[in-house]
């Protein structure tokens, strides 16, 4: 498995021969490097929550390439009835689907959803992925929470990609203590940087959860898993 940050929460996974857009937020992204702007394929697009930083350009890619799309079961349904996408998986919290060996898990997630329209888009949720005998753990924009010990005990992630912007996520101090309920050793922060109020960066949390891989890449930059 191969992950590749591609700035702000947007990430793209290659597992199992499978190009996967994780909150495709590539349009508007002033992160986004801009040869990965227009994907020249999309194989699977999984949404975390219905915010316009993570919803991104879900519809638009979609319909162009004719993806699976798996999303939270009401944004899932508001993306079949208000925008016609066909292939939709709507699984929720605690659920899971599986696109060609590929599984996708929801997880819970503390923080809200809605869209740029300000319509409630269900509950947020986290996801891990699992596929080529790894998992990884997508946070969204959660804050901490306790349960996390519970993906920890299910999932044993073995990379966690944690929000550490603050203001609208958790920032390091909340992401350390993450990591330690999660009991993950590698971590990929993400959310921060991109517009002012985001202040969180690695290096805080570098200091603040030894012990732990803190993969800081740069927009287009990819890691191992």
């Amino acid at each position: 498995m191969e992950l590749t940050w591609l700035g702000h929460a947007t990430f793209r996974l290659e597992a199992e021969g499978k190009r996967i857009y994780i909150d495709p937020f590539l349009t508007g992204n002033p992160k986004c490097p801009e040869n990965e702007q227009t994907p020249e394929r999309v194989d699977v697009i999984a949404i975390t929550h219905g915010h316009g930083d993570h919803l991104g350009d879900t519809v638009e890619l979609a319909k162009q390439h004719g993806c699976t799309v798996i999303a939270p079961v009401e944004l899932a349904d508001w993306l079949q009835i208000k925008h016609e996408l066909q292939n939709v998986l709507d699984p929720n919290k605690g659920g899971t689907v599986a696109v060609d060996g590929v599984r996708f898990t929801l997880t819970n997630a503390h923080h809200s959803s809605s869209n740029n329209d300000l319509e409630y888009m269900g509950e947020p949720c986290g996801i891990v992925v699992r596929a080529e005998g790894k998992s990884v753990y997508f946070g969204g924009d959660t804050c901490v929470f306790g349960d996390m010990q519970l993906i920890s005990r299910l999932y044993s992630p073995d990379l966690a990609v944690l929000p550490i912007g603050d203001h609208y996520t958790m920032g390091p101090e909340e992401a350390a203590l993450a990591l330690e309920l999660l009991g993950t050793k590698r971590c990929v922060p993400c959310h921060y940087g991109t517009f002012p109020p985001l202040v969180g960066r690695p290096a805080q949390l570098r200091e603040l959860a030894p012990g732990v891989q803190i993969e800081e890449l740069e927009p287009g930059d990819s890691v191992a898993v």
